[in-house]
């Protein structure tokens, strides 16, 4: 029987028996029916996968008994922040879902002048809580021991004034003539820039540019603001994140 891996915001050390928080207690009560001596695999964030052993379950109540411990190998080495302009539908879900199984470190949903989705404080916040259990659920799934962090909602100027100017930072968009195979420097940190539908107006992409975004294509054809991440985030863990061996 294949053991789950499950993520809890609960603090775990070997030898230690814990009671999980309710969400990750029903998730492993009333969803996926174990019981005591059944075993599982939790992790919270820091990197290292616990392996557990269930000693009580309840309908509200799960408590477990951390067998072991192992540092996640999973992560990437190249530390990658997603600036992804919102959209409708279920396309943002995609978007932080195959981020995440990409290897993304941070994400942070943009405003922008083309963006199509307004959001009001309080349904920002739902949005927010749903984008993070997004990529909460993608980490279980593709077998990450972290978890992207998912930001509040920022403008597109004050995000890009934000960023670090450490590594380095690209704004994608497939009018430009330059590709990644002309950078020989491998850096160890990226910022990306993903438009909306419709893509980013002329202004914007001269405003990432004047913060020093590079402008890079992937070549002539236009992809969908789902698509885009997923495609810029595999060829930079090509170049220099996960097969890098430099």
């Amino acid at each position: 029987m294949r053991i789950p891996t499950i993520y809890t915001q609960t603090d775990l050390t070997v030898n230690i028996e814990t009671e999980l928080e309710t969400s990750s207690a029903h998730h492993i009560a009333n969803v996926l029916r174990m019981k005591q001596g059944d075993k599982v695999r939790l992790f919270n964030g820091n990197g290292f996968f616990f392996s557990a052993t269930i000693t009580q379950s309840s309908k509200k109540h799960v408590s477990v008994l951390i067998d072991s411990s192992e540092k996640s190998l999973t992560e990437s080495k190249l530390h990658t922040h997603l600036g992804q302009v919102m959209s409708r539908g279920d396309r943002m879900d995609y978007a932080i879902q195959k981020s995440t199984e990409m290897g993304v470190s941070e994400i942070t949903p943009l405003m922008s002048e083309r963006c199509e989705l307004k959001l009001k404080a309080e349904r920002e916040d739902k949005r927010l809580a749903h984008w993070q259990q997004v990529a909460i659920s993608a980490a279980e799934q593709c077998g990450r021991a972290t978890v992207p962090k998912v930001h509040p909602v920022s403008a597109l100027e004050d995000w890009l004034a934000q960023q670090s100017p450490k590594g380095l930072s690209f704004v994608f968009h497939h009018r430009d003539t330059q590709s990644l195979t002309q950078i020989h420097t491998a850096p160890t940190h990226v910022n990306l820039l993903i438009g909306p539908e419709g893509g980013l107006s002329e202004a914007e992409i001269e405003q990432a540019k004047k913060a020093n975004f590079m402008a890079c294509t992937f070549g002539p054809r236009v992809m969908r603001t789902e698509t885009a991440p997923v495609a810029c985030l595999s060829v930079l863990q090509w170049l220099w994140g996960d097969f890098n061996l430099d």
